[in-house]
């Protein structure tokens, strides 16, 4: 081994690397093959020493948050897949918070109205991590995180650092230009405005009653499935359709908000996929829309 290795080899010794471990214990859906090596790194160093690893030894590299907008296929994710969400130091600065890549976005509002700063009440209810907020640009309520970000720290796949602005990011709906480029979210800076903490709960509040309300909270999901295609409403369209309540295997178009796919308590990552292609398929004929998949699928087939 050489001394280059023997080091990497000691500043990773503390790092969580787990061999064949089922991603199914840490997706929404509770479904997902096994990722070869699996690696929980606790600060940026490890992180970038990860990176440097892979990227040196062509070992394909998988960078997930917390999972939730994500289905993992039955077959698993080949080579190392880090997750982020010990990662998760949030700071208040001024009217600003900062928030590691890990943070919930849950608790990072959160932490917001209990330093008074008012801006993203919208994400009040979101159950992913910041990382994976700035990642695909999460919305809700008339809200979407280009709307708060001041900036964002990154690595790329060989461990360097860099930092974006709000502008240099091309948010779009549910679109930042991380999503084109190998470079993983690390810290997100929100610019907040002042308000009565109080008024910032009740918001918050509101919008959580909403959300419990009209979405089923109360099975495992992975979220808002299909992107809202332009002149449509996703979830009418597939009401209309006659969709709600059809299932394949434990998978099935929830009841309670057709945007949704639930897991019954049997699903498979492959029933998930058959109910969103059945879905796609019924949209296309019946109305001539073309459905497109807001969740992020990665992993091979079983």
């Amino acid at each position: 081994m050489s001394v280059t290795n023997k080091i990497i080899e000691k500043e990773l010794q503390d790092v969580q690397i787990l061999k064949q471990e089922p991603l199914s214990h840490y997706t929404n859906t509770c479904t997902g093959g096994p990722a070869d090596f699996l690696a929980f790194p606790k600060k940026l160093s490890e992180l970038q020493l990860l990176c440097h690893r892979a990227n040196k030894q062509n070992i394909p590299l998988t960078i997930l948050g917390n999972a939730s907008n994500l289905i993992v296929k039955d077959g698993g994710i080949r080579g190392l897949v880090v997750i982020l969400t010990s990662m998760a130091d949030i700071t208040v600065d001024g009217d600003q918070v900062i928030a590691q890549a890990g943070a919930p976005m849950i608790k990072t509002t959160q932490v917001a109205c209990k330093a008074g700063l008012s801006g993203i009440e919208f994400a009040a209810g979101i159950p992913g991590s910041v990382g994976g907020a700035i990642f695909m640009n999460a919305g809700a309520y008339g809200g979407e995180i280009k709307d708060a970000v001041k900036d964002v720290v990154v690595v790329d796949y060989e461990g360097n650092e860099k930092k974006y602005s709000n502008e240099e990011l091309a948010f779009g709906y549910r679109h930042s230009r991380i999503q084109e480029e190998k470079s993983i979210v690390v810290q997100a800076t929100f610019a907040l405005e002042p308000k009565a903490k109080e008024q910032i709960k009740e918001q918050m509040d509101q919008l959580n009653f909403l959300r419990a309300s009209k979405q089923p909270l109360e099975y495992p999901s992975c979220g808002s499935v299909f992107k809202r295609p332009q002149g449509y409403y996703t979830g009418k369209l597939i009401h209309d359709a006659d969709l709600q309540g059809y299932s394949i295997g434990g998978a099935q178009i929830s009841t309670k908000h057709a945007g949704f796919i639930v897991n019954k308590g049997t699903a498979t990552a492959t029933d998930y996929l058959n109910v969103i292609q059945h879905a796609q398929a019924v949209i296309k004929d019946k109305f001539g829309v073309d459905l497109e998949t807001e969740v992020r699928i990665l992993g091979e087939e079983r």
